[in-house]
């Protein structure tokens, strides 16, 4: 009886190694569009002397391009991505990547001490390059979520001739305001729900955000509505991880591994040099697009950047439903306002 035990221990310890193994290390891919001019590929591309994973979607390839610039810094949203751009496929060519040092873009054995915005900015000038020739095609708009925004703006302005539009969702702007801001919403939120452990582990860290140290925890955002008020971004990242097949076990640790390897650098270089401060005018047609509740990127500090900034064409946009994922919050009208724009 007890040989017979060990040996079922035995078989079932493999077997869990097994699926550990196979988790980590299985083929990854995405899922094919109908149409014979449709295009779904997601794969390695070498730019500036790295790799950097490349997902392009759409049915058909000669819709105008889309190039999405993710936010964290080192927050890809390749892995969950899918679930919010369906309707977008059917009417442009959606591309998302990695940046240098994020997601399947990480490699382990790579040096990213000298990572700045600039090395970021002109990876993305060259991605664009390569996606123009991918396409056959010129037009090209450009679209940067949050910590994204930082480097697409810059893109813009060291570039405009590449782009045919530039759009700042959960734009940023002065770092320090956006983070007094994103403090006080949820100091007082927390005091509203009589959440006093809250309010004292806000009192607690109040003069290091202030000096501009540290962020308001985006734990306690999240909890109070702040990040996101129709979606949960938590669960679709785990979701993802778990069940697309874009990422793998393997690339679950190269996600968190360059996260936490590149933020501390890149949020520093944003609270040191302002992009306002840097960016104060584009000579393309510019969208701030904001949530009405967005605290991690506060929208009246996007206002007060937008009211400043010089562009031939600028349009401020508010989804008042939604906090720092407009385009996934309320996806059908985001599809609705980029179909009437382009």
């Amino acid at each position: 009886m007890r040989k017979k035990i060990r040996k079922t221990l035995k078989y079932s310890i493999f077997s869990i190694i097994l699926i550990v193994i196979v988790a980590l290390i299985f083929p990854t891919w995405t899922p094919k569009i109908k149409g014979e001019n449709s295009i779904s590929m997601l794969e390695q591309v070498e730019i500036n002397g790295t790799g950097h994973e490349v997902m392009i979607r759409g049915v058909d390839r000669t819709n105008p391009i889309l190039i999405f610039v993710h936010g964290g810094p080192g927050c890809s949203e390749i892995p969950y991505v899918r679930k919010y751009q369906k309707e977008l496929e059917q009417h442009f060519t959606v591309v998302h990547y990695d940046q240098r040092g994020s997601g399947k873009s990480y490699h382990f054995f790579e040096d990213y001490s000298n990572l700045t915005t600039d090395v970021l900015v002109d990876d993305l000038l060259a991605l664009r390059d390569y996606v123009s020739k991918e396409l056959g095609q010129e037009k090209v708009i450009l679209i940067g979520h949050s910590f994204g925004t930082y480097i697409g703006m810059k893109a813009a302005a060291k570039a405009p001739t590449q782009f045919h539009a530039y759009i700042g969702i959960g734009q940023m702007a002065n770092t320090l305001q956006s983070e007094l801001e994103s403090l006080e919403y949820t100091y007082e939120q927390a005091k509203q729900a009589g959440n006093t452990e809250d309010v004292k582990k806000l009192e607690l860290i109040r003069s290091s955000i202030e000096q501009g140290k540290e962020l308001t925890p985006r734990i306690l955002l999240q909890k109070y509505g702040g990040a996101a008020r129709l979606i949960n971004e938590n669960r679709d990242y785990i979701s993802g991880f778990l069940f697309n097949p874009e990422y793998n076990g393997l690339d679950m640790i190269r996600f968190y591994t360059g996260m936490f390897s590149s933020q501390d650098i890149l949020l520093r270089e944003a609270f040191d040099q302002n992009l306002p401060d840097i960016v104060d005018h584009l000579e393309i047609p510019t969208y701030f697009v904001t949530g009405k509740y967005d605290y991690m990127t506060t929208a009246n500090a996007a206002r007060d950047y937008f009211d400043v900034l010089d562009a031939p064409i600028k349009d401020f946009i508010v989804f008042n439903e939604s906090a720092h994922y407009p385009q996934f919050e309320e996806k059908e009208k985001f599809v609705k306002w980029l179909n009437e724009l382009f």
